[in-house]
């Protein structure tokens, strides 16, 4: 079996036994499979994985990130690759929460429902503009490193490669230096990956099992709401974007993008998924590494589809839950802000929840609203990850494209860059005779 196929067999095998923890009622408070299997062999293998992806993001991008800068070889080039993929991110967040805001007003989501929750959420202190900005440039860019500060650490190394390309051939050791260096992370990426079936169980049994099905059926309403929004920004919209801008058939981006889904939908998070996402879009997709170590970091960092479509389904089921009318008026105020919002607190924990509260101040929403969807909140995080990180690919192939970094041979080849884990091994000389 292919790692996808394994990966795949993971997610429906975890989903099973989650269930079964879930239904069975043997994961209540206190109960030998709670303390020592679900928060306990589960988290333990389940955190080892995340952090083994974590591990590999700082390195990656600085090395990748380097070899990408000094590969374009011109600064205009670079200009002109930021600038595409930065409008091209702006455009689709507007869109993907354009098209969830319709979904949810013509479905009426919320209208006449009574939902009593006892979760509450305190609204944190949103970053202002100013001091994101400002955060931009790093005072110190080995903190910025330790603390996984994606924007600070993508300028810092942006400015090292300027740099290494001013100097010419005297920068050329160090060039090659952070070539093999990029090479032996992506090496790194296929040894954390061969174990990634039996974490994907592990990660989606945990999840399942402490997701109450009373809570999510009193919830069905906007959980299928969301989940519908979600799949529509991802085949027909993304796609749409795909195939008018590049020409390429999606239906090959879809096949090729299946492993690092999996990846985003099991860890919910973008920035551990950039290893992964890295390696499909180039070695998969076809996108030369000067573009691909530039879009695919930034667009983890500001690039958020399926958080937005998230705040328009949200903003619309709260609003009519509560008797709110908004209007046209409020709803364009609600794609403005999920658009700059987007950016204001890029790599800032918590981040959906956080330019939610945001959203919510902004039209008149009680914030307390929030933590009427908390109980659900993971499980569609899982999913508008998996979404943000093909949106990450989407935007990549496109600018690649453009800009005629794109291997259009590889990309049209299903079989090309498929993990092979047989090559995992270690190489050891044979000594001859004495």
């Amino acid at each position: 079996m292919s790692l996808t196929v394994k990966v795949l067999l993971g997610v429906v095998l975890g989903i099973c036994l989650g269930l079964v923890i879930n239904l069975s009622g043997v994961n209540a408070e206190g109960s030998w499979i709670n303390i020592y299997l679900v928060d306990g062999l589960f988290l333990i293998i389940g955190k080892l994985f995340i952090n083994a992806l974590k591990m590999l993001v700082v390195p990656l991008v600085f090395f990748s990130l380097i070899c990408g800068v000094c590969g374009i070889g011109n600064i205009d080039t670079l200009g002109r690759v930021g600038g595409k993929a930065f409008l091209l991110y702006l455009m689709t967040t507007a869109v993907a929460i354009a098209v969830a805001i319709s979904i949810s007003v013509a479905v009426g989501l919320g209208e006449g429902m009574t939902l009593l929750s006892e979760a509450t959420f305190s609204a944190k202190a949103t970053p202002p503009l100013s001091e994101v900005l400002i955060n931009i440039v790093p005072s110190n860019p080995v903190q910025a490193m330790a603390n996984g500060d994606m924007l600070p650490l993508i300028f810092f190394t942006i400015l090292l490669g300027i740099s290494m390309l001013m100097i010419g051939e005297k920068a050329a050791p160090f060039i090659r230096a952070a070539d093999i260096a990029n090479e032996i992370m992506m090496k790194m990426v296929m040894m954390v990956m061969a174990v990634a079936p039996y974490a994907v169980f592990v990660l989606i049994s945990r999840s399942i099992a402490e997701l109450g099905l009373d809570l999510l059926s009193q919830l069905a309403g906007y959980v299928l709401v969301l989940v519908g929004a979600l799949l529509i920004h991802l085949f027909v919209t993304l796609m749409v974007v795909l195939k008018v801008f590049s020409g390429l058939n999606p239906l090959v981006f879809l096949h090729k993008m299946r492993g690092a889904q999996l990846f985003a939908f099991s860890t919910a998070s973008s920035n551990a998924t950039i290893p992964v996402t890295l390696r499909a879009v180039t070695q998969r997709l076809g996108v030369d590494n000067s573009v691909a170590s530039f879009t695919v970091p930034f667009g983890a960092t500001i690039n958020m589809d399926g958080t937005a479509i998230m705040q328009g389904v949200a903003t619309v089921f709260i609003a009519n839950l509560y008797g709110v009318e908004l209007g046209m008026a409020g709803y364009l105020t609600v794609i403005m802000m999920s658009v700059l919002a987007s950016i204001g607190t890029a790599g800032v924990p918590g981040v959906g929840l956080i330019m939610l509260s945001m959203v919510f101040t902004q039209v008149g929403l009680p914030v307390e609203g929030i933590g009427l969807i908390l109980g659900v909140d993971r499980l569609m995080d899982m999913i508008r990850t998996a979404v943000n990180v093909s949106g990450d690919a989407v935007v990549s192939v496109i600018v690649a494209k453009s800009e005629d970094s794109l291997d259009v041979v590889l990309y049209q080849d299903i079989h090309a860059g498929a993990v092979d884990t047989s090559s995992l091994h270690i190489e050891t000389k044979q000594k001859g005779p004495a």
